[in-house]
């Protein structure tokens, strides 16, 4: 934007009128007039650019391109600048083999997303005086307890959400997907995990923290998490189409189902699956067109419309940068105007272009979301899709590219042809297992020697039996996983999930002792999401 252009849009519009009614004394009136009008035309013109910042016409071509180049089967966008939804729109469609096409208002699962929900709840009650960041959780959450008594008594408010318990990434998971497990009962069971890393030192992304976090505010409340969410946040935000559960959102018809997608392959659709328990850290489902509400109050300093949602000086506690996330030496390659990365309060920070950028990604299953502020620049971005898929990530970077008029890089391209060979690596590493394996071997035992009931302290009861001549395992907490073992090698196992589309096959060890009797069960199931080598797995009948 030029400098004549910056000086009209701040000028004072009443100087402008003020010099109309000047010119129209004058003899040169419509000679004057018409100045006057261009001037207000510029004034039109610069602030319509403003606004948009970069061309959506573009914007959407390439959306459209690559839509149909990750096979995505359906996606939505919106985008806020200065308070207002300047672009909002649906591609694909809804669920695999039907013609139901998304828009602004269909439903997505958001995941992750939701954090920054529970950590903005947490901050009204800190404007309220009621808690302090720096308050024991265990003040809140008596059974609260982790693998250090240390830790157990000095774990803070912030300390639960900004990753930093010690906990690597996604630890525990496994607790509450797909589980009969209460909020309470997670709780209690993650005292089993295993810390990877010394308090407060490393980034590990938990989940069960979050969950913690929201037991709080029932405990400072005596409301329920989805309770004080709607109250305080979808209902003001007129959020209308927003729930906190699937018991609710089946009620409407404008959702998108999650698709196990593989490139060149038909989508697999799937069900919803339950994480009611927990909520707090990913349960919210929305569309872009009630996110950008969201947006919109975090872009203005908590306010909506007439109303106060949020304390602005919390706001500013919330995107704070708390735990360093590192940045891989070859990363400066791609990201050349990238520095730092930290996550703050529910909220993630980089820099990029010279401005900090707010973010937090979601992956639910089937289903990928991405959200981004500019708070400096009024500009937020809401990106939902009902695949695993990077291009949510790939468009964050493309439209910041676009914003700041600095596109040199095809992000999707990018993401794509990293994503490709991530597959192709896979592939070349399954038929190198395959090839190296003994297939001359056999197990030590009858098979029905291996069968029994295996106990972990974190997870519960496993069990596994003999079904006509195949052996299925059973984890008795999760009414999901059920697999069924051929043999691999030795006392190894391969075992395949039924109705889990979206994990591999894995391998199960079976540990003999001297007189050649089972003593124990070890799980690996290679995947981003769930370390099912966490469950310790002891034989007990």
């Amino acid at each position: 934007m030029n400098l004549f252009c910056k000086y009209v849009i701040f000028y004072d519009i009443c100087k402008i009128n003020q010099f109309l009614l000047f010119v129209m004394k004058k003899k040169y009136f419509f000679k004057k007039l018409l100045f006057v009008v261009s001037l207000l035309l510029i004034f039109i013109d610069c602030n319509t650019a403003q606004d948009n910042g970069f061309d959506t016409k573009k914007l959407d071509s390439y959306i459209v391109e690559n839509v149909k180049k990750w096979e995505i089967p359906g996606l939505s966008i919106a985008i806020v600048q200065k308070d207002k939804v300047i672009f909002s729109k649906g591609y694909g469609i809804r669920e695999y083999g039907k013609k139901d096409k998304v828009d602004g208002n269909t439903l997505f699962a958001v995941a992750s997303n939701t954090k920054t929900f529970t950590a903005a709840a947490l901050s009204i009650l800190v404007a309220q005086g009621r808690i302090k960041w720096d308050d024991k959780v265990i003040d809140y959450i008596p059974y609260f307890q982790l693998y250090d008594d240390y830790v157990t008594n000095n774990m803070t408010i912030a300390d639960l959400l900004s990753h930093r318990s010690g906990l690597k990434t996604f630890a525990g998971d496994l607790l509450w997907y797909g589980t009969k497990y209460s909020r309470e009962d997670i709780i209690k069971r993650a005292k089993y995990l295993e810390p990877s890393y010394a308090f407060r030192t490393t980034f590990g992304y938990s989940n069960i923290m979050f969950l913690v976090a929201g037991q709080i505010i029932e405990s400072v409340t005596d409301t329920t998490w989805e309770d004080y969410i709607k109250n305080k946040f979808l209902v003001p935000l007129e959020m209308n189409s927003t729930y906190t559960t699937i018991r609710d959102f089946k009620t409407t018809d404008n959702r998108a189902m999650p698709h196990h997608v593989v490139l060149g392959e038909k989508p697999v659709v799937m069900q919803y699956l339950s994480w009611d328990n927990i909520a707090p850290a990913g349960s919210l489902i929305s569309s872009v067109n009630d996110m950008s509400q969201w947006i919109r109050m975090m872009l203005a300093d908590g306010k909506y419309k007439t109303q106060n949602i949020l304390d602005a000086e919390q706001i500013w506690q919330l995107f704070a940068p708390q735990t360093i996330i590192d940045i891989d030496s070859w990363m400066p390659k791609y990201w050349k105007t990238r520095h730092f990365n930290a996550y703050c309060l529910g909220w993630e920070t980089l820099d990029y272009h010279g401005v900090k950028v707010m973010e937090h990604g979601g992956g639910a299953d089937g289903m990928i979301s991405k959200m981004f502020l500019v708070p400096e620049e009024d500009f937020g971005v809401m990106i939902l899709t009902n695949s695993i898929n990077y291009l949510p990530t790939a468009l964050a970077y493309y439209i910041l590219d676009m914003y700041f008029n600095k596109i040199d890089t095809d992000w999707s391209s990018f993401y794509f042809n990293f994503y490709k060979r991530s597959q192709e690596e896979e592939k070349v590493m399954q038929t190198e297992a395959e090839n190296s394996r003994d297939k001359t071997t056999k197990p030590t035992l009858d098979l029905k020697n291996y069968c029994g009931t295996y106990k972990s302290d974190m997870y519960g009861e496993i069990t596994l039996e003999m079904i006509k001549d195949n052996l299925q395992l059973n984890f008795l907490p999760s009414n999901i996983f059920t697999g069924e073992l051929t043999h691999w090698q030795n006392d190894t196992f391969k075992i395949v999930l039924k109705n889990v589309v979206n994990l591999p096959s894995g391998k199960v060890n079976f540990i003999l002792n001297e007189t050649n009797t089972v003593t124990e069960m070890k799980i690996d199931i290679p995947n981003p999401d769930f370390d099912f080598t966490e469950i310790k797995l002891f034989k007990i009948k």
